[in-house]
Order: C-alpha cells, then structure tokens, then sequence
C-alpha cells in the first residue's frame, strides 16, 4: 500500500471532494435526461407532430437502453476501474446529448431532401413536408438513435458514483455520501425548468441540448486532475485513510495482500445471481426506478396536459422548480439510517431497511395527487414533489444495501444488475403511460354521457382539426377529458409500487448477511 504524502495529524477531508464531484456529476446526467421532457411537449412536438405514444416509445426505448448498458456498465467499471470508467462514461454520454440537436436537420435531410441547413433551416424545410407521418416516424428514429448514444454514457454514472464512494468512505457513512451526490439528481431537476425551457425560447430546442451536453465535457477536464485511489492520493493524509478503512476487517499486511489479490479478481454474472442478496436489490430497483423516471419524462406534460401549463411558461417553470425543489428533503434518507445505526446499534442493513420502510409509506399521497387537483394545480405539484423525495431518500439507501453485503469488487457489477432491472421497470411505465395517455385522451364524453367518438366520428383522427374542441367545449358539450384518468391509473401505480418492493426485498434477505464467499 502507498503512504499519502500528507501525514499530518489532522484529518483531511479530501472524501468530501470527491463526493462534490460525484453530485455534479450526478446534476449533469439528471440536466442532460432532462432537456427532452421540457422541449419536446412545447418546442419539439409541434414541429415533428409527436403523440403522447411517440414521446412514450422514445423514452421506454431509452429506458430499455439504459437497463441492457446497465447490465455491462458496472462490468465496465469494475475493468477500467473508478477514474477511466467515468471518464468513458460522461464523455459518451455528452455526445448523445449533443447529437439530439442534429436530429432536425437529419430529419429535413431524409424527409425534405435539405441537409446543408441550419437549425432554422431544417425547421423551415420540414414545415413544408405534406407527409407529417413520415416527418413523426423519421424524427423519432433519430431521436431513439441518440437516446441510445446518451444512454449507453449515462448508465456509467451511479456504478461509478456508488463504486467511488466505496473506496472513499466506511460503511456507516456511505448512505449519507449516496444521498448526498444522488441529491445531484434533484439538483440537475430542479436547475432544467428554469434554464432549459428558457435557452430553448431564445436560441432554440437544439441549442438547450447543445450547451448542457457541454457541460459533461468540462466535468472531465477537472475529474483528471482530482480523482485517484485514497491510499495514492497526495491530499489524503494517513488520519483520513485510516478513517477510510475503518471497517475493513483485515489489518495484517499478509491478509490484505490476500484480500488485493482477490479484490483484483471479477465476478460474473453467474455468479452474482446465485445471490438473493443480488436478487433483492434487483427486484426494489425494478418496483421503484421507473416512479421516478415517469415524475422525472412525465411531469412537465402533465401539467400541460391536464392543466394546461406550458413548461416555456413561468407558472409551468415555477411549478416545476418547485416540485424538484421539494424533493431535497431527500437529504433525510442519509441521515435516518446513521441515527439507527450510531443510536439504535441496529447493524448497517436493518438500519436502511427500516428507513426504507418509512419513506415507502410517502408515496401513498400520490393516490391523491388527482383526486385533490380540482382544487388547485399546487395540490398535485407538492405530493409529487413529497413522493420524490420519498423516492430519492429510498434510492440512496438501496444503493448502499450493495455495499452492505458485498465486497469492493462486486459493487459496480451488481449495481448494473440493479440497474438494468429498474431500466425494465421504467420502459413498462414510460411506454404503458405513452399508449395510456393517447388512448384516454381520445375518451371524451358529451352531456348525455355518450362517448365522443360516437357522436363525432370525425374526432378519431390522429390530429384533430383546430377548434374543434374549443367548439364543443363553447357549446357545452365536453365534459371531461380522459386524460386525468391515465394519469390517475398511473399515479397509483407509483403510489404502492415502494411497500411492494420493500416486502419482497425483505422475504428475500430478512437479515443482515454480507457474502463471504466471492
């Protein structure tokens, strides 16, 4: 092992540099997610005439990326090990975020024949295609293929994120790291509705996705320079490195050689799955990723949707700043565990169970968010923005449980297990609500209560006409709107899906059992 060059008898803080690091990294990824939810219901679908289904495929495709890249992202990881992964990993991640912004042009290239043309350009040139269908099929082609690209990139994040915080931090302190560098998640929500929509107006859609890619690659420039192993690292004196690994069991220098050399050996996936260990965290992150990713895709239409709010309003950019706002209550998920574990003595895992226990039960209040809408659009904006929280508190702790059970070398492949399940839970949500939510829309009813399309055939038609609603709405004949049922169908889907995967987690590992044996 190498000896910091700092021995100084103070005790540094260089792990709390590390896991700045890793929040803005976690910003980043949430910022670059985030930029196509808050363009596309306002800025992008008009021009590529998108349906609630297009939207839904594109972001269940993505979500199906994420899951499979997921799966190879932590083996990645463990291979390259913590630095050169991530670095792999923000880089292609703020590719495929830089190349959304092209995809109008290649659409007016494919659609229209013009491909030497600006944003503008494009934008004129696709205006003018009698063919809408085929301007909607090639656009969302594009638009899945650099999904892909940022998907693939950003499914490095968290094995790297939970793999960097493992080296740089005991146990007992490790949900607190997660739940601060995850808090990055809601951090880069909150920042995208006020900046995002805003670059969107003045500049256009393609430059949001231009200049926030970019940030990923000034992200790299610092992590070169601040990131390597605590037992190299110039600015991590022996105090913190002895803090570090204050709960490795093994002190003799004969058995770390042992346990390095182990350490150096990787683990299949074969092995992994003999695990109910593996399987337990597998299932909570396929119950639970897709609630956030859905609030995360879906919140922005909603409100547009449901309450006609446009994500390029102030209203709609405060309404969301304020709803990820509400969800940095989430910081409480690192710290409820640390007060079971060092006031309770409960061991690591029992003390993040029960957390996880009581922040399952806040996502209960999405069975409301609906039902209470009628009185004000806030309604449905705080309990939201409470159930993200909840989620956000939940993730940082089920991330830890890995940790927990497994060793160093195992951790950045049984994330991407966990991963790759809840990338499959977030595809059905995201595609199910896509196809939902255009089925439901089209349930208007009349006075009579007789089904819209009944009465007005002409109504089934993929774009209905200008003013067509307007015009039965003046004259009394719409009632209610489909929609709120979808999305009330979809909100308690969310509102359980935590207590569930919580009771199979607990049926599978009942009690702390860390594996010994890899």
């Amino acid at each position: 092992m190498n000896t910091p060059n700092n021995t100084s008898g103070k005790m540094t803080g260089y792990r709390w540099t590390i896991c700045a690091m890793l929040f803005f990294a976690t910003t980043i990824n949430y910022l670059d997610r985030q930029v196509l939810s808050l363009t596309w219901k306002d800025f992008i679908s008009p021009e590529f005439h998108w349906t609630n289904d297009d939207y839904g495929t594109i972001t269940a495709l993505f979500s199906i990326f994420y899951a499979v890249s997921m799966l190879f992202a932590g083996k990645f990881v463990d291979w390259m090990d913590t630095k050169k992964g991530f670095l792999w990993a923000i880089g292609i991640w703020s590719l495929g975020a830089v190349i959304h912004a092209f995809c109008g042009i290649a659409t007016s290239g494919i659609t229209a024949g013009e491909w030497f043309v600006g944003f503008e350009g494009a934008r004129e040139a696709i205006s003018h295609v009698q063919n809408i269908g085929r301007v909607a099929s090639v656009s969302v082609v594009l638009f899945i293929f650099a999904r892909l690209i940022l998907a693939i990139g950003e499914a490095g994040n968290f094995p790297a994120a939970i793999k960097a915080t493992a080296e740089y931090f005991p146990k007992k302190d490790r949900a607190l790291a997660t739940s601060i560098f995850n808090a990055g998640a809601t951090v880069g929500a909150l920042a995208a509705p006020v900046t995002i929509p805003v670059i969107a107006s003045v500049w256009g859609w393609e430059m949001s996705f231009i200049i926030i890619g970019a940030l990923g690659f000034i992200w790299m420039g610092f992590w070169v320079f601040i990131y390597n192993k605590p037992e190299k690292h110039p600015k991590v004196n022996a105090a913190e490195l002895a803090y570090i690994q204050s709960d490795q069991e093994s002190t003799d220098p004969v058995e770390e050689k042992v346990e390095a050399a182990q350490e150096s050996k990787k683990i299949s996936f074969k092995d992994a799955f003999r695990y109910k260990q593996t399987w337990a965290f597998a299932f909570g992150k396929f119950m639970t990723d897709g609630v956030w990713w859905f609030f995360l895709f879906w919140a922005p239409a909603y409100l547009s949707s449901v309450y006609g709010i446009k994500s390029s309003d102030t209203e709609g950019q405060l309404a969301i700043f304020v709803l990820y706002a509400i969800t940095l209550l989430s910081i409480i998920g690192g710290w409820l565990p640390s007060y079971f574990v060092e006031k309770k003595g409960m061991n690591p895992y029992a003390g993040r169970m029960k957390a996880m226990l009581i922040f399952a039960f806040f996502p209960l209040l999405a069975l409301l968010a609906q039902p209470l809408g009628h009185i004000s659009y806030w309604v449905p904006v705080i309990i939201i923005g409470i159930a993200g929280a909840a989620h956000q508190a939940w993730s940082a702790n089920i991330f830890s449980t890995i940790g927990d059970m497994f060793p160093k070398k195992a951790i950045a492949t049984i994330t991407g297990i966990g991963g790759m399940a809840g990338g499959i839970g977030s595809f059905l949500i995201n595609k199910g609500s896509g196809v939902l939510f255009d089925h439901s829309h089209l349930q208007w009813t009349t006075v009579d209560g007789a089904p819209l399309l009944e009465k007005f055939p002409q109504f089934a038609t993929e774009h209905i006409p200008e003013g067509f609603l307007q015009s039965l709405t003046d004259s009394g004949s719409v009632v209610v709107d489909g929609i709120s049922t979808g999305y009330m169908i979809i909100f308690s889907i969310c509102a359980v899906a935590y207590l569930i995967g919580w009771v199979v987690m607990k049926i599978l590992v009942p009690k702390y059992k860390p594996i010994t044996d890899l």
